[in-house]
């Protein structure tokens, strides 16, 4: 077996409309299909990449790290100015930032979704990684 890339993820959210509002209207990831209790997401690069379920209920309290999912990213270009310009975006429209990190092949900000998951917001600065795979190991540096 091999795994040729991956292919989606799927969130259990409490409030679908707001899950779609952030995902649809403020990061711009398209939603191609929605049905009673879910909406569908994708770039077009396969038949989904997202797919939000709404269960109902209470935001989880996340104190310290547990096992799971720590978060996913989205790559938004391919350099600086496009991830200060999202930055600036982020911060108009009230999305909790909580962290950004130079990776020396990236650089990324890191924010919240309406349920505390964590999103990384990515541009590609560099391809050296395809001749030296090490690198995506780089000690995280201030953004």
């Amino acid at each position: 077996m091999r795994i040729h890339e991956l292919g989606h993820v799927v969130f259990y959210v409490t409030n679908l409309q707001k899950s779609v509002h952030f995902y649809k209207t403020i990061l711009g990831f398209p939603e191609i299909a929605k049905a009673p209790g879910m909406a569908v997401f994708s770039t077009g690069r396969t038949h989904h990449e997202l797919l939000l379920i709404e269960i109902g209920g209470k935001l989880p309290l996340k104190k310290q790290p547990t096992p799971g999912l720590y978060h996913f990213g989205l790559k938004i270009g391919n350099s600086r100015k496009e991830l200060e310009d999202a930055i600036r975006e982020l911060e108009l429209a009230k999305v909790t930032i909580v962290g950004t990190a130079d990776h020396t092949v990236t650089l990324s900000v890191y924010i919240l979704d309406p349920d505390n998951n964590e999103v990384e917001l990515y541009v590609d600065v560099s391809d050296r990684w395809r001749r030296e795979p090490k690198m995506i190991l780089s000690q995280p540096r201030p953004l």
